[in-house]
């Protein structure tokens, strides 16, 4: 369905939001987001909890971060051969089954190891369906508006962030149990607006699976600088920076707080990146965005000191809420650039390999956490990430320059596999030429 008319000539914050199955697709998306931090949120409280050690959140997030290793690249090949709506749909009823278990678990007091093997088998469900889900989004709305689009799909994760912490933290006063089950609910509903999409068909499906196919993904993004750059820059930013594994640890043994102060710095990054949100959806795209997203990461290593260092609740909540400003910025950015530059028919496999480096970078950031606080303390693990988070900045401008240099999001083209030499005085493709050119 085409969108109502608008005047080109003005920004339209909301262009993506005219169109019909992209309103739909945010929408469930949003849902299953709320469903997923409230289980999120629920098994970091109950694990730790039950065991009382740091090293056992690090546990819980290896267990997810393994199969996003291990699953994502054929899971993208999967996502460029046959209907992404119907993997999306396997993927969320696959986590729903997982929820349930987790809340049978809960109520009998099963073995945290089980836990563990069934946090794994949902991150094994989410992993097949994260390349379709994002591919799947890129097709709901033209190129040219496909950065509105991210921005919507950015805030509706972030506000989905606050919401599903807060209510887990009222929820977790009474019961684990419920948590587990309202992730089962709303998996469900994000499930039946999915059986109501229409879904586009891929441009030029991938021929049959071959290596050759199969590692397409791989190369293309190592090929194309400007790409493997971000997502190695939010690779190491993540895995350095993260303190969100460890909030159960300064919510009860630092600050004092409990459940529902711990609900609420959940949430406190993710009402940054809702506020930030709007501010990028309600301007022009940015003009430098590639100085803009190193800014804003290197921003989102100083808050994290500042909240490892805090003592105080209120000022560890304004922290975390920077963290999430900072860091919605460069989602918008990175999410944008792979799936713009990337051609339709290789945007199941590219964005397999960015969910390896985004995804997997989340869960062993959370490892990486639990095992330096249980060696050095939760302040060590944490001021320390945020200083690493500073020099992977610092590493990134200079190892691919054209990062600092990258100008509007407006000018992305899609780069083809396998591009001719640039035209001489290339204008707003030049540096979409320059990106797939300058390799090895």
């Amino acid at each position: 369905m085409q969108p109502p008319a608008t005047d080109s000539s003005e920004h339209d914050p909301y262009s993506a939001l005219r169109y019909v199955d992209c309103r739909r697709f945010l929408i469930g998306y949003f849902v299953a987001v709320i469903g997923s931090q409230i289980q999120n949120t629920a098994v970091d409280w109950e694990i730790y909890s039950r065991t009382g050690k740091a090293m056992s959140l690090g546990w819980a997030g290896l267990v997810q971060a393994l199969p996003v290793m291990l699953l994502s690249v054929p899971a993208g090949q999967l996502a460029d051969v046959i209907s992404r709506r119907r993997i999306l749909i396997f993927s969320q009823v696959g986590a729903a089954c997982c929820s349930l278990l987790l809340a049978w678990l809960s109520y009998s007091q099963g073995g945290v190891g089980w836990m563990y093997a069934i946090l794994g088998l949902g991150s094994t469900f989410q992993a097949i369906g994260w390349p379709a889900r994002s591919a799947l989004l890129a097709s709901t709305v033209p190129n040219e508006h496909f950065s509105n689009a991210a921005t919507w799909n950015s805030m509706s994760y972030q506000t989905g962030t606050v919401i599903g912490p807060a209510l887990a933290g009222l929820i977790l006063i009474r019961s684990t149990i419920a948590a587990y089950l309202l992730n089962c609910i709303f998996a469900a509903s994000f499930v039946t607006i999915l059986l109501g999409l229409i879904e586009q068909p891929i441009v030029k499906k991938a021929a049959a699976t071959s290596w050759e196919t199969f590692s397409a993904g791989i190369q293309f993004v190592r090929k194309t600088r400007i790409i493997l750059a971000i997502i190695s820059l939010d690779l190491f930013a993540v895995l350095f920076g993260g303190a969100t594994s460890l909030l159960p640890i300064f919510a009860t043994k630092i600050l004092h707080v409990g459940s529902v102060g711990f609900g609420w710095m959940r949430a406190a990054p993710a009402v940054g990146a809702v506020a930030m949100a709007l501010i990028i959806a309600h301007l022009p795209p940015m003009k430098r965005a590639g100085r803009s997203l190193l800014l804003a990461v290197a921003a989102f290593g100083v808050a994290t000191i500042v909240f490892g260092l805090s003592k105080s609740f209120w000022l560890s909540v304004g922290m975390l809420f920077l963290t999430g400003a900072f860091d919605a910025v460069s989602v918008v950015v990175r999410h944008t650039l792979v799936q713009v530059l990337t051609p339709d028919n290789m945007r199941g496999r590219v964005s397999a390999v960015s969910n390896i480096f985004i995804g997997a970078s989340n869960e062993l950031g959370g490892w990486e956490s639990g095992l330096t606080a249980q060696y050095f303390g939760p302040i060590i693990s944490v001021v320390g990430g945020g200083i690493g988070t500073l020099v992977v900045v610092i590493a990134t401008a200079l190892i691919w320059p054209e990062v600092r240099k990258f100008g509007s999001l407006k000018d992305a083209v899609p780069i083809p596999a396998t591009p001719p030499p640039p035209p001489p005085g290339a204008s707003s493709a030049e540096f979409a030429a320059q990106a797939i050119d300058e390799h090895e």
